[in-house]
């Protein structure tokens, strides 16, 4: 989704967490009096805290804060800058939950996000930037050798807005690589304080030649870079030893699916992939495992075409799912405080039921495809999960 085509309308592309809502104002984490949203000057009906969903595995979470510089190639979009940077959250399964937790995103970041996506709300960066997130920064890894699952956001999206599910995901045993692409999104703080946005790419009256496939395509190039980085010869992360370099995936939301399904033509180390509610940008061949997973509103058969002339590409092991009254955020972190504020239609499905069920379809898919394990929930229809639809065009 490009940042032109994101509704006007506040949060139904910004930040949205889990808001736990009080009729009275609620405490923070630090004993100060949570701050009220407002919604065009109007106060919210409650106050609210944030905090992520607790992850469903048995693991502690770690993260790592890593910043990647390709001196093979320049900034494809503010080619001025010098070389293509990264920023990547790096969580993996810990030995225990010591250390600090891992701030949700910086304050600069927080305030980025809500002038861009949320105009109409006058929520406070702070109380963004604090939101309560479960991953523990200095955690000692635990030992053996796991998966790695690249997690990639849509398009004017922070890498944060997957952290619900990238938290999860290392909880049941993955290291995950989070992945900020360097001007494609609200906001990115460097290491040296700066923090860059979407606006050199988003704000252009005109799409780069050759429209969204062209950053589809330069996300390749930052995937495989970044897999180059951490499972190569001389890896940039200190933990790189706990990555299984054969079983490697993706999953990404929006463009992020995309580039998903992009990154598995182009490179076969990523051995399974999936897409969050993306459209593709062209259809691509696939002969490997993938996982499509999106709205009934806008992607069961016939909705979108790119989705139908992909399935009929794709040649491996696949499945089509639907999840009903779900909206494009529903995939997100950035659907439940959209709902905390009243801004969410009234049929939509509860964001903690959205994430809940996004969580469980995509570790059971890398669960099968990157360990082996058997997956009744992929195999068809569940009654316990009747939102969930099984298309086979």
């Amino acid at each position: 989704m490009t940042l032109a085509r994101l509704p006007a309308v506040p949060l139904t592309a910004c930040l949205t967490l889990i808001a736990v809502a009080a009729t009275t104002t609620t405490a923070t984490a630090t004993g100060n009096p949570a701050p009220t949203a407002t919604v065009s000057g109007k106060p919210a009906p409650t106050a609210v805290r944030l905090a992520l969903p607790r992850p469903t595995g048995p693991d502690a979470v770690g993260r790592d804060i890593l910043h990647l510089v390709d001196n093979s190639r320049k900034d494809p979009w503010v080619p001025d800058s010098g070389p293509r940077q990264l920023m990547l959250s790096m969580y993996y399964p810990a030995r225990s939950a010591t250390g600090a937790p891992a701030p949700y995103m910086t304050t600069t970041e927080a305030a980025s996000l809500l002038r861009r996506k949320a105009p109409g709300v006058e929520l406070p960066p702070e109380t963004v930037s604090a939101t309560r997130t479960y991953a523990r920064t200095g955690a000692p890894a635990k030992r053996g050798r796991y998966p790695l699952v690249v997690l990639s956001p849509g398009l004017g999206l922070p890498r944060a807005s997957l952290t619900f599910l990238a938290e999860d995901l290392a909880s049941r045993g993955y290291v995950i690589a989070l992945l900020d692409h360097a001007y494609e999104s609200s906001g990115t703080t460097l290491p040296d304080g700066q923090t860059i946005t979407c606006a050199p790419l988003c704000d252009q009256p005109k799409p780069p030649e050759g429209g969204q496939a062209t950053i589809t395509k330069n996300r390749t190039k930052d995937v495989s870079f970044v897999i180059d980085e951490l499972a190569g010869r001389h890896p940039a992360w200190k933990k790189s030893r706990m990555i299984a370099p054969k079983r490697i995936g993706m999953a990404g939301h929006s463009l992020g699916g995309d580039a998903s399904a992009a990154t598995m033509a182009v490179d076969k180390r990523v051995r399974a992939g999936v897409n969050l509610d993306g459209t593709f940008h062209p259809a691509v061949t696939l002969d490997r495992p993938f996982l499509l997973l999106g709205s009934q509103a806008d992607h069961v058969p016939g909705k979108d075409d790119t989705w139908d002339a992909s399935w009929s590409k794709m040649s491996g092991w696949k499945r089509w799912l639907t999840v009903a009254h779900t909206s494009h955020t529903s995939f997100t972190d950035l659907t439940i405080l959209q709902k905390a504020v009243g801004m969410s239609a009234p049929d939509e499905l509860s964001p903690q039921r959205s994430l809940e069920l996004t969580r469980a379809y995509v570790g059971a898919f890398f669960d099968l495809h990157l360990k082996g394990r058997k997956q009744p929930l992929l195999n068809g229809p569940s009654p316990a999960d009747s939102e969930v639809a099984f298309h086979s065009p």
